[in-house]
């Protein structure tokens, strides 16, 4: 039993083999009961939550590993409140991946990022995620006098909070009925939050609720108070605190691209239904280049059964949703190619076709070595999650592998993940820290590298077969947002923005 009174890994989870690190694990439990049938708002809430400012600098007093020594048991009461389960979980170096029945949520050794769809209730899972990180993983924590507190959470260093603007807006529960209801509940939790709305309000825009860094100290921790270092209760959760690291703190390199895509092309979205992936995967496996040795389709390794005529039977996995069919979706629609293990050999997908349509994957990659033959220590993922109804048709892909790695820039992976499915049109969000970039008095503000900078600038106006609509910058202490809004040249809308809520 843990902590929390939660009981370790149940039987049910499975290793899946794979070759060295990443790894998977399959809940198969939960897998066998999902049904997407009545699945309808895909833009998700996105929550990120920093407890440290690297892998490398976690507080004094914290368990090795930090967050990544907690149970994945553990997590389960949190997400219970958000109400949605984990289908599986790619273990790693240096991120866990957990494939979400609504989403994803990655587990770094500093921080935590849960990412939900649908009508979930994101929000109400944070004050037990924080009590987690402090009593699992040991973060300090500054709000009560005493770890037994049942109110005690984790001081976060950051909190960010954003989601697109809803579709439907009324469906949704407990606080995510309005950005003004999410605003509410963020500033009675925390100190030090800030809300911001991006794009056009009689458009599709983009919410974001950010805390802010201070420069105030802890006090030094002593033997008999390792844990809390506060004697008073607060009435808020102190957010930016410095707490005294166990490492070297290096300049931040945290970059997010997020791609919000709506009204995705018919034909593209196809490739998302249960039955069109099963006749994918059956034509694959009695494909002449399988026949012909084409071992790229390694799911279907084990299928050799045959009817009463003599005719080959696609296995159940390939007709069913689940993980099986997840991977020949991913490979299908060209998901695989975009850190293509030719290119990144360590990388790991978990993909999952949902019934009767619907697609989630998350994707762990690794960092490469440099031009010194040194392999940075951080954690790389990249996460899909497709709703392809008509009525509410929507992608979205979100990554932090870092722009221009093994010569990837940016705004090709834009172009190759908006070729995959073709939206009538769609928003970029580009989150990145300044941290070496950071300009003094005197320096060119517009800095080449910047995701702001010139060069980057005329990279991103140029998506093939789409014009820039929007595009708004927020120059943050520490950070840089860029937001673009584009729509397709040949997309004919259905009479207006898809705003579906109000400010």
């Amino acid at each position: 039993m843990s902590g929390l009174g939660v009981p370790a890994i149940p039987a049910n989870y499975t290793f899946s083999p794979s070759e060295g690190t990443p790894y998977l694990t399959i809940n198969h439990d939960v897998a066998a009961d999902l049904d997407s049938t009545n699945a309808f708002e895909g833009p998700e809430k996105l929550l990120e939550v920093w407890f440290a400012p690297s892998a490398k600098a976690l507080p004094a007093g914290v368990k090795e590993g930090g967050l990544k020594a907690v149970n994945p048991d553990c997590w389960t009461p949190m997400l219970d409140l958000v109400h949605c389960k984990v289908l599986s979980i790619i273990n790693s170096e240096n991120v866990d991946s957990y494939l979400l029945s609504e989403s994803s949520m990655f587990v770094f050794p500093h921080k935590i990022i849960l990412k939900t769809c649908g009508t979930t209730t994101l929000l109400l899972g944070l004050d037990l995620m924080l009590r987690i990180a402090a009593v699992e993983a040991g973060f300090p924590f500054h709000n009560v006098a005493s770890l037994e507190d049942p109110k005690v959470a984790a001081t976060p260093l950051r909190v960010f909070y954003s989601r697109k603007n809803f579709l439907f807006p009324q469906k949704q529960r407990g606080p995510h009925k309005s950005w003004r209801d999410e605003v509410t509940f963020l500033d009675n939790m925390f100190e030090n939050g800030s809300a911001y709305m991006v794009g056009k309000m009689n458009g599709d825009h983009w919410y974001l609720y950010i805390t802010s860094p201070t420069s105030s100290l802890t006090p030094p921790r002593t033997p008999t108070s390792s844990r809390g270092v506060s004697p008073s209760r607060r009435s808020k959760i102190p957010t930016g605190i410095v707490a005294p690291f166990g490492g070297v703190i290096e300049h931040n390199a945290d970059e997010t691209l997020e791609i919000l895509m709506t009204d995705l092309d018919p034909e593209n979205a196809k490739k998302f239904y249960l039955e069109e992936a099963t006749a994918i995967a059956k034509e694959k496996l009695f494909s002449k280049s399988e026949a012909n040795g084409d071992a790229s389709f390694d799911v279907f390794s084990s299928s050799g059964d045959s009817d009463a005529d003599g005719q080959a039977v696609l296995p159940e996995a390939l007709t069913t949703e689940g993980h099986a069919l997840g991977t020949v979706v991913s490979e299908a629609c060209g998901l695989s190619a975009v850190y293509p293990t030719s290119t990144y050999p360590d990388a790991r997908i978990d993909a999952y076709q949902f019934s009767p349509c619907g697609f989630s994957a998350n994707g762990v990659v690794p960092a490469v070595a440099g031009a010194d033959g040194t392999v940075p220590k951080a954690g790389h993922y990249f996460t899909v999650h497709v709703t392809p109804e008509p009525q509410c048709s929507f992608a979205s892909f979100e990554t932090n592998v870092p722009g221009g790695q093994n010569g990837r820039q940016t705004a090709e992976v834009i172009e190759q993940v908006v070729n995959i499915f073709r939206p009538g049109r769609f928003s970029v969000t580009l989150f990145e820290a300044k941290g070496a970039l950071a300009t003094t008095p005197g320096e060119d503000a517009d800095d080449s590298r910047r995701s702001w900078g010139a060069a980057a600038k005329q990279r991103m106006e140029r998506i093939n077969g789409y014009r820039r609509v929007d595009r708004i910058v927020h120059d943050f202490e520490d950070y840089d947002l860029v937001f673009r809004y584009y729509e397709r040249e040949d997309w004919v809308g259905g009479g207006g923005a898809r705003m579906g809520e109000e400010f």
